[in-house]
Protein backbone atom coordinates (compact mmCIF):
# COMPACT_ATOMS: atom_id res chain seq x y z
CA UNK A 1 0.00 0.00 0.00
CA UNK A 2 3.16 2.17 -0.06
CA UNK A 3 2.79 4.03 -3.61
CA UNK A 4 -1.00 3.52 -3.44
CA UNK A 5 -1.27 5.59 -0.14
CA UNK A 6 1.59 8.14 -1.15
CA UNK A 7 -0.19 8.65 -4.58
CA UNK A 8 -3.66 8.49 -3.34
CA UNK A 9 -2.95 11.06 -0.48
CA UNK A 10 -1.70 13.51 -3.09
CA UNK A 11 -4.40 12.82 -5.75
CA UNK A 12 -6.78 13.43 -2.70
CA UNK A 13 -4.96 16.67 -1.70
CA UNK A 14 -4.87 17.76 -5.45
CA UNK A 15 -8.71 16.77 -5.78
CA UNK A 16 -10.08 18.46 -2.62
CA UNK A 17 -7.90 21.81 -3.87
CA UNK A 18 -9.89 21.31 -7.47
CA UNK A 19 -13.65 20.89 -5.96
CA UNK A 20 -12.73 23.42 -3.51
CA UNK A 21 -11.68 26.19 -6.96
CA UNK A 22 -15.22 24.16 -7.91
CA UNK A 23 -16.68 24.97 -5.21
CA UNK A 24 -15.77 28.87 -4.90
CA UNK A 25 -17.13 29.01 -8.47
CA UNK A 26 -20.54 26.90 -8.09
CA UNK A 27 -21.75 27.96 -5.31
CA UNK A 28 -20.82 32.10 -5.77
CA UNK A 29 -19.95 33.07 -8.95
CA UNK A 30 -21.66 30.82 -11.44
CA UNK A 31 -25.56 31.86 -10.00
CA UNK A 32 -24.06 35.61 -9.83
CA UNK A 33 -22.41 36.09 -13.26
CA UNK A 34 -23.97 33.63 -15.08
CA UNK A 35 -27.64 33.56 -13.97
CA UNK A 36 -29.63 30.45 -13.47
CA UNK A 37 -30.03 29.77 -17.69
CA UNK A 38 -26.67 30.02 -18.76
CA UNK A 39 -25.37 28.29 -16.01
CA UNK A 40 -27.88 25.41 -16.46
CA UNK A 41 -26.81 25.22 -20.05
CA UNK A 42 -22.85 25.03 -19.83
CA UNK A 43 -23.64 21.92 -17.19
CA UNK A 44 -26.06 20.62 -19.75
CA UNK A 45 -23.30 20.57 -22.42
CA UNK A 46 -20.80 19.07 -20.19
CA UNK A 47 -22.91 16.74 -19.19
CA UNK A 48 -24.06 15.44 -22.44
CA UNK A 49 -20.39 15.81 -23.66
CA UNK A 50 -19.38 12.89 -20.63
CA UNK A 51 -22.51 11.21 -21.46
CA UNK A 52 -20.82 10.35 -25.35
CA UNK A 53 -17.14 10.13 -24.19
CA UNK A 54 -16.75 7.01 -23.86
CA UNK A 55 -18.21 6.49 -27.61
CA UNK A 56 -15.12 8.61 -28.41
CA UNK A 57 -12.67 7.04 -26.41
CA UNK A 58 -14.19 3.53 -27.18
CA UNK A 59 -12.74 2.18 -23.65
CA UNK A 60 -9.23 2.82 -24.77
CA UNK A 61 -8.24 4.07 -21.47
CA UNK A 62 -9.23 1.18 -19.55
CA UNK A 63 -8.25 -1.26 -22.16
CA UNK A 64 -5.05 0.26 -21.99
CA UNK A 65 -4.56 -0.19 -18.37
CA UNK A 66 -5.45 -3.69 -18.32
CA UNK A 67 -3.37 -5.15 -21.25
CA UNK A 68 -0.16 -2.69 -20.92
CA UNK A 69 0.32 -5.12 -18.21
CA UNK A 70 0.57 -7.95 -20.84
CA UNK A 71 3.41 -6.08 -22.83
CA UNK A 72 6.44 -8.50 -22.99
CA UNK A 73 9.05 -6.08 -24.22
CA UNK A 74 9.64 -2.35 -25.91
CA UNK A 75 8.29 -3.29 -29.12
CA UNK A 76 4.93 -5.03 -28.00
CA UNK A 77 4.42 -1.39 -25.61
CA UNK A 78 5.42 0.98 -28.39
CA UNK A 79 2.71 -1.43 -30.72
CA UNK A 80 0.22 -1.62 -28.52
CA UNK A 81 0.19 2.50 -26.93
CA UNK A 82 -0.01 3.18 -31.05
CA UNK A 83 -3.45 1.05 -31.02
CA UNK A 84 -4.70 2.74 -28.44
CA UNK A 85 -4.29 6.30 -29.65
CA UNK A 86 -4.96 6.14 -33.51
CA UNK A 87 -7.91 2.96 -33.38
CA UNK A 88 -10.58 5.34 -31.64
CA UNK A 89 -9.72 7.83 -34.89
CA UNK A 90 -11.64 5.45 -37.09
CA UNK A 91 -14.56 5.14 -34.95
CA UNK A 92 -15.03 8.65 -34.02
CA UNK A 93 -14.79 10.01 -37.51
CA UNK A 94 -18.70 7.91 -39.01
CA UNK A 95 -19.81 9.32 -35.58
CA UNK A 96 -19.09 12.85 -36.21
CA UNK A 97 -20.29 12.53 -39.65
CA UNK A 98 -23.15 11.01 -38.93
CA UNK A 99 -23.94 13.67 -35.92
CA UNK A 100 -23.45 15.70 -38.81
CA UNK A 101 -25.78 14.40 -40.93
CA UNK A 102 -28.89 14.29 -38.14
CA UNK A 103 -27.59 17.75 -37.03
CA UNK A 104 -31.15 18.87 -37.74
CA UNK A 105 -32.83 16.48 -36.07
CA UNK A 106 -30.70 15.75 -32.85
CA UNK A 107 -31.10 19.53 -32.39
CA UNK A 108 -34.81 19.63 -32.49
CA UNK A 109 -35.19 16.75 -30.41
CA UNK A 110 -32.73 17.81 -27.88
CA UNK A 111 -34.14 21.92 -27.98
CA UNK A 112 -38.12 20.82 -27.56
CA UNK A 113 -38.10 22.48 -23.89
CA UNK A 114 -35.35 24.67 -24.26
CA UNK A 115 -35.22 26.30 -27.70
CA UNK A 116 -31.52 27.97 -26.53
CA UNK A 117 -29.84 24.66 -26.39
CA UNK A 118 -29.66 23.99 -30.65
CA UNK A 119 -27.16 27.35 -31.01
CA UNK A 120 -24.65 25.38 -29.09
CA UNK A 121 -25.28 21.95 -29.77
CA UNK A 122 -21.83 21.48 -31.86
CA UNK A 123 -19.75 22.02 -28.97
CA UNK A 124 -20.96 18.64 -27.22
CA UNK A 125 -19.26 16.32 -29.50
CA UNK A 126 -16.13 18.86 -29.82
CA UNK A 127 -16.15 18.83 -25.69
CA UNK A 128 -16.64 15.00 -25.74
CA UNK A 129 -13.52 14.38 -27.90
CA UNK A 130 -11.42 16.45 -26.00
CA UNK A 131 -12.56 14.85 -23.32
CA UNK A 132 -11.89 11.51 -24.92
CA UNK A 133 -7.97 11.89 -26.01
CA UNK A 134 -7.51 13.43 -22.35
CA UNK A 135 -8.39 10.28 -20.29
CA UNK A 136 -6.73 8.24 -23.39
CA UNK A 137 -3.27 9.90 -22.76
CA UNK A 138 -3.99 10.39 -18.94
CA UNK A 139 -3.79 6.62 -18.88
CA UNK A 140 -0.81 6.33 -20.87
CA UNK A 141 0.93 8.09 -18.21
CA UNK A 142 -0.81 5.89 -15.72
CA UNK A 143 0.41 2.89 -16.48
CA UNK A 144 3.67 4.29 -15.82
CA UNK A 145 2.66 5.14 -12.49
CA UNK A 146 2.35 8.84 -13.17
CA UNK A 147 -1.20 9.46 -12.42
CA UNK A 148 -0.31 13.25 -10.51
CA UNK A 149 0.01 15.68 -13.40
CA UNK A 150 -2.93 14.30 -15.22
CA UNK A 151 -5.39 14.38 -11.85
CA UNK A 152 -3.98 17.90 -11.30
CA UNK A 153 -4.70 18.86 -14.90
CA UNK A 154 -8.16 16.87 -14.33
CA UNK A 155 -9.17 18.42 -10.89
CA UNK A 156 -7.69 21.81 -10.86
CA UNK A 157 -6.45 22.86 -14.04
CA UNK A 158 -9.94 22.65 -15.39
CA UNK A 159 -11.70 24.47 -12.91
CA UNK A 160 -8.97 27.16 -12.47
CA UNK A 161 -9.03 28.65 -16.21
CA UNK A 162 -13.36 28.27 -15.94
CA UNK A 163 -12.59 30.58 -12.55
CA UNK A 164 -10.28 33.25 -14.90
CA UNK A 165 -13.03 32.65 -17.62
CA UNK A 166 -15.75 33.47 -15.32
CA UNK A 167 -13.86 36.28 -13.60
CA UNK A 168 -13.24 37.96 -16.97
CA UNK A 169 -16.68 37.89 -17.85
CA UNK A 170 -17.39 39.85 -14.25
CA UNK A 171 -14.82 42.56 -15.60
CA UNK A 172 -16.41 42.22 -19.02
CA UNK A 173 -13.71 40.97 -20.76
CA UNK A 174 -15.91 38.54 -22.02
CA UNK A 175 -19.48 38.00 -22.84
CA UNK A 176 -21.75 34.98 -21.33
CA UNK A 177 -21.83 33.88 -24.53
CA UNK A 178 -17.97 33.60 -25.26
CA UNK A 179 -17.69 31.90 -21.64
CA UNK A 180 -19.60 29.33 -23.00
CA UNK A 181 -17.37 28.54 -26.27
CA UNK A 182 -14.35 29.30 -24.12
CA UNK A 183 -15.17 26.51 -21.54
CA UNK A 184 -15.04 24.14 -24.62
CA UNK A 185 -11.59 25.55 -25.69
CA UNK A 186 -10.29 24.61 -21.59
CA UNK A 187 -10.72 20.79 -22.30
CA UNK A 188 -8.93 21.24 -25.82
CA UNK A 189 -6.22 22.96 -23.98
CA UNK A 190 -6.41 20.05 -21.21
CA UNK A 191 -6.34 17.39 -23.79
CA UNK A 192 -2.96 18.83 -25.44
CA UNK A 193 -1.05 19.30 -22.66
CA UNK A 194 -1.87 16.06 -20.98
CA UNK A 195 -1.04 14.28 -24.30
CA UNK A 196 2.40 16.25 -24.57
CA UNK A 197 3.22 14.93 -20.72
CA UNK A 198 2.44 11.85 -21.93
CA UNK A 199 4.81 11.78 -24.11
CA UNK A 200 7.43 13.59 -21.64
CA UNK A 201 6.77 10.14 -19.80
CA UNK A 202 6.81 7.54 -22.43
CA UNK A 203 8.25 8.73 -25.63
CA UNK A 204 6.32 7.61 -29.01
CA UNK A 205 7.56 5.14 -31.22
CA UNK A 206 4.13 4.80 -33.28
CA UNK A 207 4.15 1.81 -35.10
CA UNK A 208 1.16 1.40 -37.67
CA UNK A 209 0.61 -2.06 -36.92
CA UNK A 210 -2.03 -3.95 -35.00
CA UNK A 211 -1.27 -6.04 -31.44
CA UNK A 212 -1.33 -9.73 -31.42
CA UNK A 213 -3.99 -9.97 -28.77
CA UNK A 214 -6.48 -7.50 -30.96
CA UNK A 215 -9.31 -10.22 -30.47
CA UNK A 216 -9.71 -9.84 -26.70
CA UNK A 217 -8.31 -6.13 -27.01
CA UNK A 218 -11.54 -5.51 -29.02
CA UNK A 219 -13.68 -7.53 -27.30
CA UNK A 220 -12.48 -6.00 -23.93
CA UNK A 221 -13.00 -3.11 -25.38
CA UNK A 222 -16.73 -3.43 -26.58
CA UNK A 223 -17.48 -4.26 -23.29
CA UNK A 224 -15.49 -1.39 -21.52
CA UNK A 225 -17.56 1.14 -24.06
CA UNK A 226 -21.04 0.02 -22.30
CA UNK A 227 -19.67 0.35 -19.06
CA UNK A 228 -18.19 4.33 -19.54
CA UNK A 229 -21.39 4.97 -21.09
CA UNK A 230 -23.46 3.30 -17.94
CA UNK A 231 -20.86 4.96 -15.52
CA UNK A 232 -21.63 8.50 -17.18
CA UNK A 233 -25.22 7.78 -17.73
CA UNK A 234 -25.65 7.30 -14.11
CA UNK A 235 -23.58 10.51 -13.45
CA UNK A 236 -24.69 12.77 -16.00
CA UNK A 237 -27.89 11.10 -17.91
CA UNK A 238 -30.24 13.21 -14.85
CA UNK A 239 -29.34 16.46 -16.44
CA UNK A 240 -30.10 15.54 -19.57
CA UNK A 241 -33.54 14.45 -18.60
CA UNK A 242 -34.22 17.61 -16.83
CA UNK A 243 -33.56 19.16 -20.13
CA UNK A 244 -36.51 17.50 -21.29
CA UNK A 245 -38.76 18.04 -19.43
CA UNK A 246 -38.01 21.27 -17.17
CA UNK A 247 -37.10 24.95 -17.94
CA UNK A 248 -32.89 25.12 -17.89
CA UNK A 249 -33.02 26.70 -15.22
CA UNK A 250 -33.71 23.68 -13.08
CA UNK A 251 -30.44 22.38 -14.74
CA UNK A 252 -28.47 24.65 -12.16
CA UNK A 253 -30.32 24.39 -9.33
CA UNK A 254 -29.34 20.81 -9.53
CA UNK A 255 -25.79 21.22 -10.87
CA UNK A 256 -25.06 23.37 -7.20
CA UNK A 257 -26.60 20.10 -4.94
CA UNK A 258 -25.32 17.64 -7.29
CA UNK A 259 -21.67 19.05 -7.02
CA UNK A 260 -22.11 19.38 -3.20
CA UNK A 261 -22.63 16.08 -2.95
CA UNK A 262 -19.83 14.64 -5.47
CA UNK A 263 -17.67 16.33 -3.23
CA UNK A 264 -17.72 12.61 -1.11
CA UNK A 265 -16.63 10.73 -3.97
CA UNK A 266 -13.71 12.84 -4.19
CA UNK A 267 -11.20 10.11 -2.31
CA UNK A 268 -12.43 7.16 -4.52
CA UNK A 269 -11.56 9.60 -7.50
CA UNK A 270 -8.21 9.95 -6.33
CA UNK A 271 -7.09 6.63 -5.18
CA UNK A 272 -8.69 4.67 -7.92
CA UNK A 273 -5.85 6.68 -10.20
CA UNK A 274 -3.46 4.59 -8.50
CA UNK A 275 -5.60 1.27 -7.39
CA UNK A 276 -6.71 0.69 -10.98
CA UNK A 277 -3.36 -0.60 -12.69
CA UNK A 278 -2.10 -2.32 -9.37
CA UNK A 279 -5.02 -4.30 -9.38
CA UNK A 280 -4.65 -5.27 -12.34
CA UNK A 281 -1.45 -6.61 -12.30
CA UNK A 282 -2.46 -8.66 -8.77
CA UNK A 283 -5.25 -9.72 -11.05
CA UNK A 284 -3.13 -11.06 -13.71
CA UNK A 285 -0.54 -12.61 -11.96
CA UNK A 286 -3.06 -14.22 -9.81
CA UNK A 287 -2.40 -13.08 -6.11
CA UNK A 288 -6.05 -13.51 -4.45
CA UNK A 289 -4.72 -13.07 -1.44
CA UNK A 290 -2.47 -9.79 -1.69
CA UNK A 291 -5.78 -8.33 -4.09
CA UNK A 292 -8.50 -9.37 -1.11
CA UNK A 293 -6.41 -7.43 1.62
CA UNK A 294 -6.12 -4.52 -1.00
CA UNK A 295 -9.75 -4.73 -1.57
CA UNK A 296 -10.06 -4.27 2.09
CA UNK A 297 -7.53 -1.96 2.62
CA UNK A 298 -9.67 0.55 -0.09
CA UNK A 299 -12.74 -0.01 1.22
CA UNK A 300 -12.29 1.28 4.96
CA UNK A 301 -9.93 3.95 3.96
CA UNK A 302 -12.26 5.01 1.49
CA UNK A 303 -15.07 4.68 3.51
CA UNK A 304 -13.26 6.75 6.51
CA UNK A 305 -12.52 9.38 4.81
CA UNK A 306 -15.39 9.75 2.72
CA UNK A 307 -17.77 9.56 5.96
CA UNK A 308 -15.92 12.40 7.23
CA UNK A 309 -16.87 14.73 4.27
CA UNK A 310 -20.25 13.47 4.05
CA UNK A 311 -20.77 14.24 7.95
CA UNK A 312 -18.88 17.66 7.05
CA UNK A 313 -21.38 18.03 4.35
CA UNK A 314 -24.43 17.13 5.96
CA UNK A 315 -24.29 18.83 9.03
CA UNK A 316 -23.67 22.00 7.47
CA UNK A 317 -26.01 22.28 4.90
CA UNK A 318 -28.39 24.28 5.93
CA UNK A 319 -26.09 27.18 6.52
CA UNK A 320 -24.20 26.59 3.24
CA UNK A 321 -27.17 27.05 1.58
CA UNK A 322 -27.59 30.58 3.28
CA UNK A 323 -24.95 32.02 1.00
CA UNK A 324 -26.91 30.70 -2.29
CA UNK A 325 -29.60 32.88 -3.57
CA UNK A 326 -32.95 31.25 -2.23
CA UNK A 327 -34.25 29.90 -5.37
CA UNK A 328 -31.88 27.39 -5.11
CA UNK A 329 -32.40 26.19 -1.27
CA UNK A 330 -35.21 23.37 -3.00
CA UNK A 331 -31.85 21.62 -3.73
CA UNK A 332 -31.23 20.46 -0.09
CA UNK A 333 -32.90 16.71 -0.31
CA UNK A 334 -30.72 16.48 -3.48
CA UNK A 335 -27.61 17.05 -1.77
CA UNK A 336 -28.60 13.97 0.90
CA UNK A 337 -30.23 11.45 -1.17
CA UNK A 338 -26.83 11.69 -4.09
CA UNK A 339 -24.77 12.06 -0.84
CA UNK A 340 -26.08 8.73 0.52
CA UNK A 341 -25.46 7.12 -3.00
CA UNK A 342 -22.11 8.27 -3.41
CA UNK A 343 -21.32 6.74 0.33
CA UNK A 344 -22.43 3.69 -0.77
CA UNK A 345 -20.60 3.64 -3.90
CA UNK A 346 -17.59 4.52 -2.45
CA UNK A 347 -17.21 1.66 0.78
CA UNK A 348 -17.11 -0.58 -2.21
CA UNK A 349 -13.59 0.23 -2.43
CA UNK A 350 -11.42 -0.97 -5.72
CA UNK A 351 -15.02 -2.89 -6.61
CA UNK A 352 -14.58 -1.79 -11.02
CA UNK A 353 -11.38 -1.75 -10.79
CA UNK A 354 -11.61 -5.58 -9.69
CA UNK A 355 -14.95 -6.11 -12.20
CA UNK A 356 -13.29 -4.22 -15.26
CA UNK A 357 -10.15 -7.26 -14.86
CA UNK A 358 -12.07 -10.39 -14.47
CA UNK A 359 -13.46 -12.63 -17.14
CA UNK A 360 -16.68 -12.34 -15.98
CA UNK A 361 -17.25 -8.56 -16.19
CA UNK A 362 -19.43 -9.16 -19.52
CA UNK A 363 -22.13 -10.00 -16.83
CA UNK A 364 -21.76 -7.30 -14.76
CA UNK A 365 -22.43 -4.55 -17.82
CA UNK A 366 -25.11 -6.15 -19.22
CA UNK A 367 -26.49 -5.57 -15.92
CA UNK A 368 -25.50 -2.27 -15.59
CA UNK A 369 -27.39 -1.09 -19.11
CA UNK A 370 -30.46 -2.29 -17.30
CA UNK A 371 -29.88 -0.57 -15.26
CA UNK A 372 -29.32 2.67 -17.18
CA UNK A 373 -33.10 1.53 -18.88
CA UNK A 374 -34.20 1.97 -15.44
CA UNK A 375 -32.78 5.21 -14.34
CA UNK A 376 -34.61 6.45 -17.61
CA UNK A 377 -37.63 5.16 -16.57
CA UNK A 378 -37.79 6.29 -13.18
CA UNK A 379 -36.74 9.78 -14.17
CA UNK A 380 -39.80 9.89 -16.96
CA UNK A 381 -41.83 8.78 -13.87
CA UNK A 382 -40.80 11.26 -11.13
CA UNK A 383 -39.42 14.08 -12.85
CA UNK A 384 -42.52 15.72 -14.10
CA UNK A 385 -44.05 14.75 -10.78
CA UNK A 386 -41.29 16.03 -8.01
CA UNK A 387 -38.68 17.92 -10.36
CA UNK A 388 -35.21 18.13 -8.96
CA UNK A 389 -35.82 15.73 -5.83
CA UNK A 390 -37.88 13.20 -8.40
CA UNK A 391 -34.63 12.98 -10.02
CA UNK A 392 -32.51 12.29 -7.42
CA UNK A 393 -34.67 9.78 -5.71
CA UNK A 394 -34.51 8.17 -9.68
CA UNK A 395 -30.09 8.52 -8.83
CA UNK A 396 -30.13 7.53 -5.70
CA UNK A 397 -32.42 4.28 -5.96
CA UNK A 398 -30.51 3.24 -9.72
CA UNK A 399 -26.91 3.58 -8.30
CA UNK A 400 -27.48 1.58 -5.17
CA UNK A 401 -29.01 -1.24 -6.93
CA UNK A 402 -26.29 -0.99 -9.48
CA UNK A 403 -23.60 -1.14 -6.55
CA UNK A 404 -25.28 -3.67 -4.61
CA UNK A 405 -25.37 -6.11 -8.08
CA UNK A 406 -21.75 -5.17 -8.26
CA UNK A 407 -20.70 -5.85 -4.74
CA UNK A 408 -22.65 -9.14 -4.84
CA UNK A 409 -20.79 -10.32 -7.73
CA UNK A 410 -17.98 -9.98 -6.79
CA UNK A 411 -18.34 -11.76 -3.59
CA UNK A 412 -20.05 -14.35 -4.89
CA UNK A 413 -18.06 -15.15 -7.89
CA UNK A 414 -14.70 -14.16 -7.01
CA UNK A 415 -14.97 -14.67 -3.55
CA UNK A 416 -13.54 -11.69 -2.52
CA UNK A 417 -15.16 -9.20 0.74
CA UNK A 418 -14.50 -5.59 1.06
CA UNK A 419 -16.42 -5.60 4.31
CA UNK A 420 -14.88 -6.25 8.09
CA UNK A 421 -16.06 -4.85 11.95
CA UNK A 422 -14.46 -1.93 10.93
CA UNK A 423 -17.12 -1.26 8.48
CA UNK A 424 -19.74 -0.97 10.76
CA UNK A 425 -18.16 0.82 13.67
CA UNK A 426 -16.95 3.42 11.26
CA UNK A 427 -21.14 3.63 9.79
CA UNK A 428 -22.09 4.09 13.72
CA UNK A 429 -19.50 6.88 14.29
CA UNK A 430 -20.84 9.06 11.80
CA UNK A 431 -24.68 8.00 12.34
CA UNK A 432 -24.07 9.13 15.67
CA UNK A 433 -21.40 12.43 15.17
CA UNK A 434 -24.68 12.99 12.31
CA UNK A 435 -27.62 13.17 15.13
CA UNK A 436 -25.26 15.04 17.72
CA UNK A 437 -24.50 18.65 14.95
CA UNK A 438 -27.21 18.19 12.50
CA UNK A 439 -29.55 19.90 14.93
CA UNK A 440 -27.10 21.86 16.63
CA UNK A 441 -27.50 25.75 15.39
CA UNK A 442 -24.75 28.10 15.54
CA UNK A 443 -26.49 32.00 15.60
CA UNK A 444 -23.17 33.02 13.85
CA UNK A 445 -22.54 34.16 9.88
CA UNK A 446 -22.85 30.97 7.78
CA UNK A 447 -18.91 30.96 7.08
CA UNK A 448 -18.32 31.26 11.07
CA UNK A 449 -20.68 28.59 11.36
CA UNK A 450 -19.42 26.35 9.14
CA UNK A 451 -16.21 26.63 10.80
CA UNK A 452 -16.78 26.03 13.88
CA UNK A 453 -19.03 23.01 13.86
CA UNK A 454 -16.69 21.42 11.06
CA UNK A 455 -13.64 21.84 13.53
CA UNK A 456 -15.72 20.01 16.52
CA UNK A 457 -16.83 17.96 14.14
CA UNK A 458 -13.04 16.66 12.72
CA UNK A 459 -11.68 16.33 15.98
CA UNK A 460 -13.87 14.33 17.49
CA UNK A 461 -14.36 12.12 13.97
CA UNK A 462 -10.23 11.17 14.02
CA UNK A 463 -9.96 11.01 17.48
CA UNK A 464 -13.16 8.20 17.78
CA UNK A 465 -11.95 6.44 14.88
CA UNK A 466 -8.31 6.60 15.47
CA UNK A 467 -9.26 4.95 19.27
CA UNK A 468 -11.53 2.80 17.28
CA UNK A 469 -8.47 1.63 14.76
CA UNK A 470 -10.76 1.67 12.32
CA UNK A 471 -8.15 2.00 9.55
CA UNK A 472 -4.60 0.76 10.04
CA UNK A 473 -2.85 2.99 7.28
CA UNK A 474 -5.11 5.67 8.50
CA UNK A 475 -3.97 5.69 12.07
CA UNK A 476 0.09 5.06 10.88
CA UNK A 477 -0.18 8.27 9.12
CA UNK A 478 -1.16 10.58 11.89
CA UNK A 479 1.40 8.51 14.27
CA UNK A 480 3.91 10.11 11.49
CA UNK A 481 2.28 13.20 11.65
CA UNK A 482 2.60 13.47 15.43
CA UNK A 483 6.27 11.93 15.68
CA UNK A 484 6.93 15.39 13.23
CA UNK A 485 5.18 17.34 15.45
CA UNK A 486 6.95 16.10 18.47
Amino acid sequence: MGIVLNQSLKNTIITYVGFGIGGISTLFLYPQILGKTYYGLSNYILSCANVIMPLFAIGMQNTLVKFYAQCNNEEEEDRFLSFTVLFPLLLCIPLLLIGLFFYDDIGFFLSKKNGMVKDYLWLIPFTGLCMAYFEIFYAWARVHMHSIFGNFIKEVGLRLFSLFALVGVYFELLTIVEYIYMTALIYFVAFIVTMLYAFYVKKPNFQFSIPHNVKGIMEYTFYIILSGSVANLLLDGDKMMLNQYMKIENIAFYSVATYIALVISVPSRAMHQIVYPITAKLMHENKHDELNDLYKKTSINLQMVGGFVMLCIFVNINQLYEMVPKEYSGGIPVVFMIGISKYFDLILGNNNAIIFNTKYYKTVLFLGVGLVLLTIGLNRIFIPIYGIMGSAFATLLSITIYSLAKLLFVVKRLHLYPFTNQTVYSIIITFVLFVLFYFWEFPFHPIVSIAMKSALVSVLYIYVNYKFKISIEINQVIDNLLKRIK
